[in-house]
Formats: C-alpha cells, sequence, structure tokens
C-alpha cells in the first residue's frame, strides 16, 4: 500500500495554463485543409505525369502552412509567464518582462525592451465590438443610467484604444458582462494576470523567441519543390 510520503507530487493548480485561441480560426483552418486534401490527394489518385507531382509539391506548402496560420496559434498563460505560439514563432515572456498589453486593430504584447509581439490567438473583431457597444448602449438604456465608457459614441476617451475602448484598464463593465468581446475580454484578463504577477519573483527571468523550424522546413521544402517542377514544365 503506498503511503502520503510515497505518492508523487501533483503540479501546482496556480501554474496550469490558460489556452486562449481562436475558434474562428480553427473552423476556418480545418476547412481550407479539408479542401487542400481532397483535391491534392484526387489529384495525386487520378493525376498522371509531372501533375502527381505538382499536387505532391502543393501538399507539402500548403498543409503546414494552412496549420501554421489556423490551428497553431495559441496563447498560455499561467502565474509565471506568458508563452504566445505565433505561426512561425513561439515567445516566452515572464509576467516581469511585459511592460505593456495593447489592443486596436491587432493585440499585442510589449516588453521592456519595447519589442512587440502580436497574439495571432486572439485576433481583433471589429464587428464583435460594435455589437458589444450596442448590447451596452441598450443595457445602459434600460437602467436609465448613461454608459461612461461610451460617451459621445466613442469609448475609453485618453486610452489610446480611439473608438474601441472596451478594451483598456478601467472601463466599466455592465452587470451582466456584455460591454466586452471576446478578443477583448481574453485582454483584460491578461491585463489582470500582469497587474497581479508583474512582481512576483517567480515571474521574473528572460524573453526567449524560438522559431519553429518544424513549419519553416515543410514549407520551404514544398516551395523549393514546387519552383523547380514548375521551371522544368
Amino acid at each position: 500500500m503506498t503511503t502520503p510520503e510515497q505518492q508523487p507530487p501533483t503540479p501546482d493548480p496556480a501554474l496550469k495554463d490558460r489556452v486562449y485561441r481562436s475558434h474562428m480560426g480553427i473552423a476556418g483552418g480545418v476547412l481550407m485543409l479539408a479542401i487542400a486534401l481532397w483535391l491534392g490527394i484526387d489529384a495525386l489518385i487520378r493525376g498522371e505525369g509531372r501533375t502527381q507531382w505538382l499536387a505532391l509539391a502543393a501538399l507539402i506548402l500548403i498543409v503546414p502552412l494552412v496549420s501554421a496560420f489556423t490551428l497553431r496559434p495559441a496563447v498560455y498563460a499561467n502565474d509565471d509567464r506568458l508563452r504566445i505560439r505565433n505561426p512561425l514563432r513561439v515567445i516566452v515572456l515572464p509576467w516581469g518582462q511585459i511592460a505593456a498589453l495593447r489592443s486596436g486593430y491587432s493585440n499585442e504584447v510589449v516588453d521592456n525592451a519595447g519589442t512587440k509581439f502580436q497574439l495571432w490567438a486572439v485576433p481583433v473583431s471589429l464587428r464583435a465590438r460594435k455589437r458589444a457597444a450596442r448590447r451596452l448602449a441598450r443595457a445602459a438604456a434600460e437602467r436609465n443610467t448613461p454608459a461612461r465608457g461610451d460617451r459621445g459614441g466613442r469609448g475609453g476617451g485618453g486610452t489610446g484604444l480611439g473608438e474601441f475602448g472596451f478594451d483598456a484598464p478601467g472601463t466599466d463593465t455592465d452587470a451582466h458582462g456584455l460591454v466586452r468581446s471576446d478578443a477583448d475580454q481574453v485582454m483584460a484578463d491578461l491585463r489582470e494576470l500582469l497587474e497581479h504577477r508583474g512582481d512576483a519573483e517567480s515571474a521574473q527571468g528572460e524573453v526567449t523567441v524560438r522559431w519553429a523550424y518544424e513549419v519553416i522546413g515543410p514549407v520551404v521544402a514544398g516551395f523549393v519543390l514546387l519552383l523547380i517542377l514548375l521551371a522544368v514544365s
């Protein structure tokens, strides 16, 4: 019988990653991959001569490229660091190295050296922001209380986001949580983690950037093979 001293240690729940991904991006990527595989496999089976080689080269190029820009992007956050998996790079930033999380026409993180990294997994949807603004306006009208974050049809004056003020620190939220779009809510969650963990001892360290050679290699190989086949045709 195993004694308590012999049991393996359980991982600290505080270090468990929160994962943020674009569900619409994944759905679009799956659809594009299905079409590419359907056409490519059909050309491999039914094609003749150089057609089969062209189909193979195109698949080697397209499949990892589409996967990289749709299925691969993700953001992982825990109490110690933010890990960003973009199409061609993986960036790890301890919270102590992050200067700001910004939103405008894209979501990005800025480190203490001033380097900007885009969050591909958290794309900005202007339509979603407008829907959130309309819901906020309706909720405010029902309460007969003006929405302070929506003065003059513009939200978050002075936040640096122009008309997109839903995402700024200190922006008011209504009682039903209808102010922010999904992407802006993710950024608000990340800002909260940065505020609480930025000075923690375990959240210090160096920023690391790694190129995704497992994506770049197949894409370059497929591109070169395709060029060679087209050149000799």
